[in-house]
């Protein structure tokens, strides 16, 4: 969430309270948090309309399993982002394997593109391969501190809570990680 969000949320007794069916609780809980929701499904979409579809359907997951949360394994805020970033992921796995009705079209763009779009297809999992091995390389704290920072979404301040360290420390990880990687990917 970004750092100019409103803080003093209590986003499991809002869920405990959905999980009751209280509509105006879900529309308490969409007041808050939409615009953020809306940010992560549209670094995910990278399309307005498809990240606000998103959320709808987010908030009508988040309706119908509220009952489903358990604290015991996570924060309830983290829970909602997950519902959101997952229903995102999903939207462009599910485009990726949609099939254009006109064939020809079709085999004229993958003749035009086979060995370019090949190329770039090994360039990217190599790219993905190298990247994974920087990772690795990193440790505990900076890989963490930058995978809930760019996979995530979260803030400083939200990664210093998750790894119950200071803000200025979860700060230098990433910095310091982030310039490992580029090191590393160079």
């Amino acid at each position: 969430m970004p750092p100019n969000a409103p803080t003093g949320f209590d986003h499991a007794a809002a869920l405990a309270a959905i999980a009751r069916g209280s509509e105006s609780e879900l529309q308490r809980l969409y007041q808050h948090e939409a615009r953020f929701l809306l940010g992560v499904a549209m670094r995910i979409v990278r399309d307005r309309a498809l990240a606000e579809d998103v959320l709808h359907d987010a908030f009508i997951a988040i309706w119908h399993k509220a009952d489903s949360y358990d604290a015991s394994k996570g924060e309830a805020r983290g829970w909602i982002y997950a519902i959101v970033r997952h229903k995102a992921l999903n939207l462009v796995r599910s485009s990726l394997r949609l099939v254009p009705a006109d064939e020809e079209v079709i085999e004229a763009i993958e003749a035009e593109h086979a060995v370019a779009s090949l190329a770039d297809a090994f360039a990217i999992e190599a790219d993905l391969g190298r990247l994974q091995g920087c990772l690795e390389r990193l440790d505990t704290a900076k890989r963490n501190s930058i995978l809930y920072a760019y996979v995530d979404g979260c803030t400083h301040g939200e990664i210093a809570q998750r790894l119950q360290s200071p803000l200025g420390t979860v700060k230098a990880w990433i910095k310091r990680g982030l310039a490992s990687l580029k090191e590393c990917m160079s």
